[in-house]
């Protein structure tokens, strides 16, 4: 079994690679083919929910839910191991049982499902840690498609890892189960099966989340315990489709309420038969223009006759995939869960970025409260990279861009988190694993960073691996120049260079790179300076009277500071501003602007910028010219 596990959005990332560009406004050509489901989320009589299956990991150490459905009224006794319960199927069919904790266990269990007249038998099931997989496409991107990909494959023969994909469903209503079936990609022509619990080999660790199979890997090599992983992630989607919508509705934050009445409006205004009459009509002119030009319609494509959902059933409706892909899930015991999401969300200025601020927080303590865990380890990897590289010559023009605000949003969630006392969360950036597109392919690196966390935080090993990145205790403005204090050691990566990656700005707002040194304590016995790793000091020849500094601020960012003693654990991006997007710097526009710019409102700003670079680069070029006579 092969175990194939890709949705349409899948499809979508893939065809970039065999085409080399992908127009996101493109639609398959060929007319969708049904889903072929071979087991139903909800059979008939005796059944169980497809999340329990031969295979399968069971958490350890916690209370074992299990549920299904059957004859209303009809007894049911499920038995795993040495333990038996009884329920009996309600009115609506279904039926829970609880049974006891049991420790991790490497042998093969047997849970049977026994009613009035079937039993049902699922083999091969080990007690061990679960992992939930969450995110978009740079947490589906596949192992067989990264960098050194194919070596882990052929390694990947861990009979004690189990892997499931949650496939995709669409809707604003909790879905009970999901089906295993076989999904059908109209890029592809062809069905993939999803649903199913299989053992790690490497014909299904190839089509694996990359990041989530690294993450597993590591762990179980260093436990020994059986691990479980289960991708619920799916390709371009946003943080509020994640979040439940009553959460959502209870947020009191204007961006949020602006998105939910934008959606509601899409909702209620959607019109099935001007869209079918539209798409008939398209049709009918491609016909009149083929038959015009002597060429046969593809044999394929007919006229459109079905009425379409729309918004209503749109992956990125604010609740929707929580609804359809978290909440068959809800209830299962797991360890915990890893999310890398963002790029979805980079489209909307400082007002997408706020609203991601808002809606996060809640997103994690709704997925802890799914899994019956309000303490449950929640790993955070940061926003992915995505096109020109930052360098000192370009520094400011790509400072205009909203993704560093949503990492800034990803970190900050996080810190407020870990300062308030939350030893289950973790966070890692990834902005360093750069390369041009926006899926990356190094995940191994990343797969790793989530995984020292996990392993530090979960597993005992916090005195020998560290996770955790420099945090900034205290900043302080003294003399023209920026202080900070971190709470740990930190210098650039170990290449002989300076630190990179600091910006500051007066009140102007008009940031420059900043000279970023550690802070000089005195001379050690040869004369040379002693100096403070845990204090960076930011100047600027350009920035006489600095008020904020900013860093790692761009999508594809200048950035090379990271945690001392052998570590490449990168200093996140942040900043001490609150300055918006679309007003930095200052002067650009007449008026305060508020909401998105316009596109002669963001041409005027990025001219601004390339305007800011020129003059510095003038600027030190004509110092260099002054201390080169001087000599």
């Amino acid at each position: 079994m092969l175990g194939n596990r890709f949705s349409l959005a899948w499809a979508l990332i893939f065809a970039v690679l065999f085409q080399g560009v992908l127009d996101a406004q493109d639609r398959p050509k060929k007319m969708p083919k049904e889903n072929v489901i071979e087991v139903p989320a909800i059979g008939e009589g005796l059944c169980v929910s497809n999340v329990f299956q031969s295979n399968m990991v069971l958490q350890r150490d916690k209370p074992i839910l299990i549920w299904g459905w059957a004859d209303e009224g009809e007894e049911i006794t499920v038995s795993l191991g040495q333990h038996d319960q009884v329920a009996t199927a309600a009115s609506d069919r279904q039926w829970k049982i609880t049974l006891p904790a049991m420790e991790a266990n490497k042998d093969p269990q047997m849970l049977t499902v026994k009613g009035a007249k079937e039993t049902l038998v699922m083999e091969n099931i080990l007690i061990g840690d679960v992992w939930v997989l969450g995110g978009q496409s740079n947490m589906e991107f596949p192992l067989d498609r990264i960098e050194n990909g194919q070596l882990e494959i052929v390694s990947a023969n861990f009979s004690n890892i189990r892997i499931l994909t949650v496939p995709a469903q669409n809707g604003p209503d909790t879905k009970p189960g999901f089906s295993r079936l076989y999904e059908w990609s109209g890029w592809f022509g062809r069905h993939y099966r999803k649903g199913d619990w299989d053992v790690c080999t490497p014909e299904i660790a190839r089509e694996l989340s990359a990041i989530g199979y690294v993450f597993a890997r590591r762990i179980h090599m260093a436990t020994q315990v059986p691990i479980g992983v289960i991708d619920a992630s799916r390709g371009g989607t946003t943080v509020e489709t994640w979040t439940p919508t009553p959460t959502l509705k209870e947020i009191n934050s204007t961006e949020v309420k602006s998105v939910l009445a934008e959606w509601d409006q899409k909702v209620s205004s959607w019109d099935a038969q001007a869209d079918l009459d539209r798409r008939i009509n398209n049709y009918r002119q491609k016909v009149a223009r083929f038959k015009k030009e002597g060429r046969a319609m593809p044999a394929n494509e007919v006229e459109p006759s079905d009425l379409l959902p729309g918004p209503a059933m749109d992956q990125n409706r604010p609740g929707n995939c929580y609804a359809s892909m978290i909440g068959p899930l809800a209830g299962l015991q797991v360890k915990g869960a890893i999310f890398h999401q963002g790029y979805n969300n980079c489209f909307n200025g400082t007002e997408g970025t706020i609203m991601y601020r808002h809606v996060f927080p809640e997103m994690i303590t709704a997925w802890r409260a799914a899994f019956n865990d309000p303490k449950m380890p929640f790993g955070i990897l940061s926003l992915c990279t995505e096109g020109t590289i930052q360098s000192l010559d370009n520094y400011c023009e790509m400072m205009a861009n909203p993704g560093p605000a949503i990492r800034e949003a990803q970190y900050q969630t996080f810190l407020d988190l870990y300062k308030a006392g939350d030893k289950n969360i973790g966070f890692t950036s990834t902005y360093d694993l750069r390369r041009r597109w926006y899926h990356p392919q190094l995940k191994i690196p990343a797969g790793e960073r989530i995984a020292r966390w996990a392993l530090s935080t979960q597993y005992g090993f916090d005195r020998t691996i560290r996770w955790k990145p420099p945090l900034v205790e205290e900043m302080k403005v003294v003399g023209g120049r920026i202080e900070l204090r971190l709470d740990e050691p930190a210098s650039a990566v170990d290449n002989g260079g300076p630190i990179l990656g600091f910006a500051v700005a007066g009140d102007d707002r008009k940031f420059h790179p900043a000279k970023a040194e550690h802070f000089v304590t005195g001379k050690d016995d040869r004369g040379q300076p002693r100096t403070d790793k845990k204090v960076i000091v930011l100047s600027s020849t350009m920035v006489t009277e600095p008020v904020h500094y900013r860093y790692a601020w761009g999508r594809s960012p200048l950035g090379n500071l990271q945690a001392d003693r052998m570590t490449d654990i990168p200093f996140a991006t942040q900043r001490s501003d609150d300055w918006s997007l679309e007003n930095v710097p200052l002067g650009v526009h007449e008026t305060k602007v508020t909401g998105k710019l316009s596109r002669q409102q963001r041409r005027k700003q990025i001219e601004a910028l390339k305007k800011q670079d020129v003059e510095r680069i003038i600027a030190e070029a004509a110092a260099l010219e002054r201390t080169t006579q001087e000599n």
